[in-house]
């Protein structure tokens, strides 16, 4: 597992963000497709029907662009990730403080999106405050019970997937960092 300062054996053509809601993986994706020149397809627009249902073309579209010979997206759907991990050359994984870092920015996204009644996939918006209580899969529920699941999950992947390069970074600073530093350079080597 590579760290913010190991340099990566490659260019990325295919690129997988994980870590749980609210960590940065979108935002993260948006910053390094242009950096990386790699399209960022949002998995969970691919998921997220109306009324935050499953999609049914969802793992047809999933394959789709595992096929594609470059993409950014997040590793994110229990279905998806096998085919997405087979497929790709690089996981990034946030593991960032979850009580001062995570879970503050995923509450102060939900309020901000619940405020403004910001329109995510396919209509739906943040539910009402309220269902934090009574739905088990509210988003901030669902960061706060999946917090240590990338922890068991993602050293895993080594022996299955002995080609995948892993960064796990597990702060801002060392995002920072590692984007600054390892991530154009390899851009740059490739440029050369």
């Amino acid at each position: 597992m590579l760290t913010f300062a190991d340099p990566l054996p490659r260019r990325p053509q295919r690129v997988l963000i994980a870590g749980v809601s609210g960590t940065g993986k979108t935002t993260l994706a948006g910053r390094l497709s242009p950096i990386v020149g790699l399209p960022h397809t949002e998995i969970d627009a691919l998921f997220h029907g109306p009324e935050w249902t499953r999609r049914d073309e969802f793992m047809d579209d999933v394959r789709a662009l595992a096929s594609a010979d470059a993409w950014i997206t997040e590793w994110q759907y229990r279905e998806a990730r096998p085919l997405l991990a087979e497929r790709a050359d690089l996981l990034i994984w946030l593991d960032l403080p979850f009580l001062t870092v995570t879970l503050p920015r995923v509450i102060r996204r939900t309020v901000r999106r619940r405020l403004r009644r910001e329109e995510l996939w396919s209509g739906n918006i943040e539910r009402p405050f309220p269902t934090i209580l009574t739905d088990r899969e509210h988003i901030v529920r669902w960061a706060w019970s999946r917090r240590g699941y990338y922890r068991t999950l993602i050293p895993t992947l080594p022996p299955e997937h002995p080609d995948l390069a892993i960064v796990r970074l597990r702060s801002q600073r060392e995002v920072e960092r590692w984007v600054a530093g390892p991530l154009v350079a390899s851009v740059r080597a490739d440029d050369s």
